[in-house]
């Protein structure tokens, strides 16, 4: 499917003829080429039609579930333990990763009940999958589930969960210029949370050129400076969510 990471789809064939197959490869390759777009644009469809059985049985539940999106060591597990001991929300937890059960053993230690979704080789959640966690999830009418995807800023763009919104975590340990280098992911947020500004002192990170860069490439959503360690900029993020779901 993910031709940028190859999380699955069809395998590039990068087999070489010469001669008098010359032709004949470009013209397998230019079939070889729309094939791959079919099966991508097939899995998307298929993948949007979950998406929206999910978000009717969220919404039957009066559920809010948000998708939190970022880099590998962003921060995302650290900003959603401290969410779940302060923010007062009744949540529960869809973690994504390829491997391990290390974060939802976390998010289970902050007291909140989660489900582990172990993806293998694959870079990001799809609404299959969500799906399927739901119901083993059971969360309560009027709560909040919260969806920790895998970390990558990549391929969780293309894929509608059934969420309400997309929270990206962004960290400034990371370049100020991420938002230039992914720009489908930070357009497909609601609301990007810059993580851990304490460490601002200590890394060579310009907070004004990462907002003049978000805004190049979306310039309304929402940019919150937030520390999950000191607790820096939380209120704001914990007032989103009151506004999102009152």
């Amino acid at each position: 499917m993910c031709a940028t990471c190859g999380c699955g789809g069809e395998p590039q064939d990068h087999g070489h003829d010469h001669g008098e197959h010359h032709h004949h490869q470009g013209h397998d390759h230019h079939h070889h080429h729309d094939r791959v777009v079919r099966v991508e644009e097939d899995v998307l469809a298929k993948n949007s039609r979950i998406a929206e059985r999910n978000r009717g049985w969220l919404a039957a539940r009066r559920v809010l579930a948000l998708n939190l999106v970022s880099s590998p060591g962003a921060g995302k597990t650290s900003l959603l333990e401290r969410t779940l001991r302060e923010s007062g929300f009744p949540a529960t937890v869809i973690e994504g990763d390829q491997a391990t059960e290390r974060d939802a053993d976390r998010i289970r230690a902050a007291g909140v009940r989660a489900v582990q979704v172990n993806t293998g080789t694959g870079c990001h959640l799809d609404a299959e999958m969500v799906a399927r966690a739901l119901p083993e999830l059971d969360p309560n009418p009027g709560s909040v589930v919260f969806i920790e995807n895998v970390g990558n800023l990549v391929c969780p763009a293309l894929f509608d969960l059934g969420e309400r919104a997309k929270v990206l975590v962004a960290s400034v340990t990371e370049g100020d210029d991420k938002p230039l280098k992914y720009p489908h992911m930070f357009r497909a947020a609601r609301l990007v949370l810059l993580n851990k500004v304490d460490l601002l002192p200590h890394v060579r990170f310009d907070p004004a050129r990462f907002l003049a860069s978000v805004r190049e490439v979306n310039p309304r959503v929402p940019v919150l400076h937030v520390s999950a360690e000191h607790g820096e900029g939380l209120a704001a993020w914990y007032g989103w969510l009151r506004d999102l779901h009152p």
